[in-house]
């Protein structure tokens, strides 16, 4: 059989974008680099949504996953101390439908939350090829270089404040993926398996003006043991507080259905915790928990 790709909806598809994100269309995406910095320097990350979109494909619910890969991309970024100021898109899909409008309507809301712009992006057809949709995200942030978040500011005493995450992220979802399949569990059981990833930047922002943050952590697969310390100097350990938050019904569920161990949740999933900034003993703050100190190993 014959297969042609759909040019004509691909054109109609980018006019309907660009009438919400006009900078899109170009071969190239622009952005202006902001003045106020001495010596300003670029920090960029790129990721994807992993397994999350099968529970997509299975739900028949594209609307959320866009804001998730926003997330995921900004919420690596803001790690170093940057601000994020642009995002571009990557889709591959086996055909062009209204899935993909779902798709960029929560990546559009994403950049909205996430106060970045979208600039550019790429939606490959690839027919019988590519049995189901891919997802990538690449954003691009800013920060003067004398206060880039390299761990070099964090010393023993120091605590660790965690920041609640809305549910799973966009972390663990091959271990969920089969564990829906061995035990048979439909999605329509869990669907807050769909809530979509928390953007930080909003918050980080914010605190940022407010008190002095010393290193930062996005909690994705690995869990907190797996990502707090990346941002932790060599020699120094935090010995995590899982008593200090209530872990949210999802993770029960999930380590119930699944009947996994207590220390591959840990591995595996954030456990109601997306994010982890570090800063000084005497700082006091009225949101997040206080999950742990900083120690010499």
């Amino acid at each position: 059989m014959k297969y042609t790709v759909d040019i004509e909806g691909g054109n109609a598809f980018v006019e309907r974008l660009k009438e919400k994100a006009p900078s899109i269309g170009g071969f190239g995406g622009t952005f202006r680099i902001p003045g106020g910095y001495e010596k300003p320097l670029l920090v960029s990350g790129t990721d994807g949504v992993g397994t999350k979109i099968n529970i997509c494909r299975v739900a028949d619910d594209y609307t959320t996953i866009g804001i998730d890969l926003v997330a995921m991309c900004v919420n690596d970024v803001i790690c170093s101390g940057a601000k994020p100021l642009y995002f571009l898109d990557y889709i591959s899909t086996p055909k062009l439908d209204d899935n993909l409008d779902q798709i960029m309507e929560g990546i559009i809301k994403g950049c909205e939350i996430a106060g970045v712009e979208l600039i550019g992006g790429e939606t490959a057809e690839h027919g019988r090829f590519s049995s189901d949709i891919d997802l990538a995200g690449f954003c691009t942030g800013i920060v003067e270089e004398n206060e880039i978040l390299d761990g070099r500011l964090i010393h023993p005493g120091d605590k660790v404040i965690g920041f609640p995450s809305s549910g799973l992220h966009s972390n663990g979802y091959t271990l969920i993926n089969d564990m829906l399949w061995r035990h048979k569990i439909f999605y329509k059981e869990m669907p807050e398996l769909l809530t979509p990833t928390t953007i930080y930047a909003p918050l980080i922002n914010r605190l940022k003006d407010e008190i002095p943050i010393l290193g930062m952590a996005h909690i994705t697969g690995g869990g907190i043991p797996g990502n707090l310390p990346r941002c932790l100097p060599e020699g120094l350990k935090v010995d995590i507080d899982y008593n200090a938050w209530t872990l949210p019904e999802v993770f029960t569920k999930i380590m119930l259905a699944g009947e996994i161990p207590e220390e591959e949740m840990k591995r595996t999933f954030n456990l109601g915790i997306g994010f982890c900034i570090v800063v000084p003993p005497e700082i006091e703050l009225n949101e997040g928990y206080n999950i742990g100190t900083v120690e010499k190993v």
